[in-house]
């Protein structure tokens, strides 16, 4: 399966968006990761409709919608309309989800799910089947710059054990405090889709640090 790197632009300098939206473009990229933090899910405010709209005008890459929000099903439709090809929602904010996974399908995007540290991948053992990707946090959502939780790769062990025989193309995507220092062992693993914000956008330069995330899992074989 195709290595996704996938550049969170919650790191981007909103300054200089549309220079850093085309250094995307123009790099080995493959997504633009968009997360949306309403105050309320997380202890954070991020962006909306106005600059999904403003990213999707210039991306030439497919955006990977992360909601991070209560009451996700009341603003999907309206994502999709604003240019998401793929929506996750939390795990841990959804009542209904799996009326909420066909809400995402329905509206025309990839549906997937996201599980913060400190829930276990068997609960979306009845849903699995319904994905297309599963975003394991590996920090605590809200804020860019975490330190990455150890304990992701059990949970990704975890995961592709539960993908076996029922889902085995599902994407398997780690989202916080992934860098050039563990997308190797990250891909050993299992994962293919590694957002990546502070590691990217701070380095010196942006364009070379996503072409050697893409060499060095380009170089690996998931077990």
């Amino acid at each position: 399966m195709q290595h996704i790197i996938a550049p969170s632009i919650l790191s981007a300098d909103f300054g200089n968006l549309q220079r850093d939206l085309e250094m995307i473009n123009q790099s080995e990229a493959d997504w633009f990761h968009f997360d949306v933090m309403d105050g309320v899910f997380v202890p954070n405010i991020s962006f909306g409709f106005p600059i999904l709209k403003v990213v999707k005008k210039i991306a030439k890459k497919p955006i990977d919608v992360h909601l991070m929000i209560a009451n996700a099903d009341n603003y999907i439709q309206e994502f999709a309309d604003a240019g998401a090809d793929s929506i996750t929602v939390h795990y841990e904010a959804c009542a209904h989800l799996h009326r909420t996974i066909q809400v995402i399908k329905n509206a025309g995007c990839k549906a997937s799910v996201a599980l913060n540290p400190h829930t276990p991948v068997n609960l979306l053992q009845d849903i699995i089947g319904d994905l297309d990707m599963v975003l394991i946090m590996s920090v605590n959502p809200g804020f860019g710059g975490q330190k990455f939780i150890q304990n992701t790769y059990k949970k990704i062990n975890d995961l592709k054990a539960l993908i076996r025989g029922v889902n085995e193309d599902l994407i398997i995507e780690v989202d916080g405090g992934v860098g050039l220092d563990n997308i190797v062992p990250l891909s050993r693993a299992g994962v293919n889709a590694f957002v990546s914000g502070n590691s990217i956008f701070a380095s010196e330069n942006p364009t070379n640090t996503i072409s050697e995330m893409k060499r060095f899992v380009g170089n690996q074989q998931s077990i």
